[in-house]
């Protein structure tokens, strides 16, 4: 891509305009998918503003900033680029890039941090980056295309895969209807990413939190159980439980080298 004054251009002619939010959306034709939506963007805005996730970004800084050698560290699913900022903050010579569909997010992403650029992708479609561009690759509760990381992330590279455990809110599960984790995700993601990445590091860990009725409704409302309820019936669920309500988040780190 060539920067043409406030558009950037491909070699095959397409010109793509950056969005008065300061992003650019790379997306040609209909994506599978649209994203997260207004509501959950600004659910996850409010989650993360007030904290509640700071040790999960904290642990990814750590790892980013013990491993970075040179390279982008880019977010792939950023959502509101709340995570790549905490990395960037931890690598004072590093830039960024935010990759997501949801426009809603990207608004947010694009200004998440000044060393950090946003772009709208379908990354079942191929990502926007060169052939071994990226030193860190961050990949947070979303969608992951094995080859295409492989293909960006250099040589000695890394990735940082966060997924959910199978506990993960599960003091919710009897209150509010949430989506089951797959039992079968960490086999699913070691087939993806085995020929091309080493696993480095395998880390479980567990955050205790104490919410309020409207926290533990905002937090909900970030995830995708969203698409299959609706705010008033979380808000009335929710309201039956003892305040604060006691919840723990179970995080599932992968590390990988690639090869």
């Amino acid at each position: 891509m060539q920067q043409q004054g406030t558009a950037l251009a491909c070699r095959t002619g397409h010109s793509f305009d950056a969005a008065r939010q300061g992003y650019v959306n790379l997306t040609v034709g209909r994506p599978a998918t649209t994203g997260d939506d207004r509501d959950m963007v600004q659910a996850r805005s409010a989650f993360f503003d007030a904290g509640h996730y700071a040790p999960l970004s904290a642990v990814l800084a750590d790892h980013a900033a013990q491993r970075w050698t040179g390279g982008l560290v880019a977010d792939i699913g950023a959502g509101t680029g709340h995570h790549l900022a905490a990395v960037l903050d931890a690598l004072p010579k590093a830039y960024g890039l935010a990759v997501d569909v949801s426009r809603y997010a990207l608004r947010r992403a694009a200004r998440a941090h000044p060393r950090a650029g946003a772009v709208g992708c379908d990354v079942w479609r191929g990502l926007p980056l060169a052939a071994d561009s990226v030193g860190v690759l961050l990949n947070v509760f979303a969608p992951r295309n094995g080859a295409e990381f492989a293909r960006v992330v250099q040589r000695g590279g890394t990735l940082l895969v966060v997924t959910p455990g199978r506990r993960h809110l599960a003091e919710l599960r009897s209150h509010v209807e949430l989506i089951a984790v797959d039992p079968r995700k960490e086999e699913r993601l070691a087939a993806q990413l085995h020929r091309s990445f080493t696993q480095e590091a395998d880390e479980q860990f567990t955050l205790p939190l104490r919410l309020s009725h409207a926290e533990a409704a905002t937090l909900v409302g970030m995830t995708p159980n969203a698409r299959h309820t609706t705010s008033e019936a979380v808000r009335s669920r929710l309201a039956r439980l003892p305040e604060p309500v006691e919840v723990t988040a179970v995080f599932r780190l992968s590390v990988y080298r690639r090869q």
